[in-house]
C-alpha cells in the first residue's frame, strides 16, 4: 500500500466513521471499485483507534463528568450514564466477538452492503422525519437506562458494512425521541468503548512489520479528519437535517449494484 492510498483511506474512515455512510462499507468499496487488494480488517481496526482518539479529545469534557460522577456518585444523574453506556456496549462487544469471522469475508458481499445501505438509509429518514423535526429531548444525561441500552443493541447491527454504526445509533436515537444533536452526540459517545475495544483485540494480531510509513499517515490522517469531521457535523445539524446522507446512501447503493452487475 502507498502512503498516498493510505491517506485517502484515513480520510474516508474519519469521514465515514462520524457520518452515517458506513466507514466499513467505503473501507471495502474503495479497493473493490479500484481493483486494488482489500487491505484487511486489521488496517481497518487501525484507523478506527485514530477515530477513537479523535472522539475522545472532542469529547474530553463529557468524559471527564461521566468517569468522576459514575465513580464517586453512580446514582448522581451524570454518574448514571456512564454504566448506561457501559452495559450499552455489551451488545456490541458480543457480536463484534461471536461474528468477527463473518464480518470479515460473509457481510463483505458487495451486494448485501448495497442493501444495507440503502434499507438502514431509509430507517434513518424515516426517524429523521418523525422526531428530528420535532426537536425531540436534547438531553442525553436524563435519558432513561433503556433508550441507552436499545441504542447500544442497534449499535450491534453495525457489524455488516453498509449499516453505519454511526447511522443506525442516531436513527434508533431519534426513533426513540432524541433530537439530532443529541442522538449524534450518544452516538459519538458509544463509539468510544465499542472501538476501543475491536482496536484492542485486532492490535494483538499485529507484527512489528505491518507498524510502516502508510500505517502511521493512515492513522494521522483519520484522526485529523475525524477531528474536523465531528465538528462539522456537530454544527451542521443544528440546523438541517440528515436528508444529504440519506440521499448519498441511497445513490452509492445503486451505483454499486451497477458497477457490480457491469462487472458480472
Amino acid at each position: 500500500m502507498t502512503i498516498l492510498s493510505a491517506v485517502l483511506l484515513g480520510l474516508v474512515q474519519a469521514l465515514g466513521e462520524f457520518l452515517p455512510i458506513s466507514s466499513s462499507a467505503h473501507l471495502v468499496l474503495l479497493p473493490y471499485f479500484s481493483g486494488q487488494t482489500y487491505q484487511g480488517l486489521a488496517f481497518d481496526v487501525m484507523l478506527h483507534a485514530a477515530t477513537l482518539l479523535a472522539v475522545l479529545i472532542y469529547f474530553a469534557n463529557d468524559w471527564v463528568v461521566l468517569i468522576k460522577n459514575g465513580l464517586s456518585h453512580p446514582k448522581s444523574k451524570d454518574g448514571r450514564v456512564l454504566w448506561y453506556l457501559v452495559a450499552a456496549t455489551i451488545p456490541a462487544g458480543l457480536a463484534g466477538f461471536l461474528l468477527n469471522d463473518w464480518a470479515e469475508n460473509v457481510f463483505r458481499n458487495p451486494l448485501m452492503i448495497a442493501a444495507c445501505l440503502a434499507l438502514f438509509a431509509c430507517f434513518l429518514w424515516i426517524a429523521d422525519k418523525q422526531t428530528g423535526a420535532a426537536n425531540g429531548d436534547p438531553d442525553i444525561f436524563t435519558a432513561p437506562f433503556m433508550t441507552v441500552f436499545l441504542v447500544g443493541c442497534a449499535q450491534a447491527l453495525a457489524i455488516m458494512p453498509g449499516v453505519s454504526r454511526s447511522g443506525v445509533t442516531i436513527t434508533a436515537a431519534l426513533f426513540l425521541g432524541m433530537s439530532r444533536q443529541a442522538s449524534a452526540r450518544l452516538s459519538f459517545l458509544l463509539s468510544t468503548p465499542i472501538i476501543a475495544g475491536a482496536a484492542l483485540l485486532e492490535v494483538t494480531k499485529l507484527s512489528a512489520a505491518d507498524f510502516n510509513a502508510p500505517l502511521f499517515w493512515g492513522f494521522f490522517s483519520a484522526f485529523v479528519g475525524g477531528l474536523l469531521v465531528i465538528g462539522g457535523l456537530m454544527k451542521y445539524i443544528k440546523t438541517h437535517s440528515f436528508d444529504v446522507f440519506v440521499y448519498y446512501r441511497w445513490v452509492l447503493a445503486a451505483a454499486i449494484v451497477v458497477f457490480y452487475l457491469w462487472h458480472n
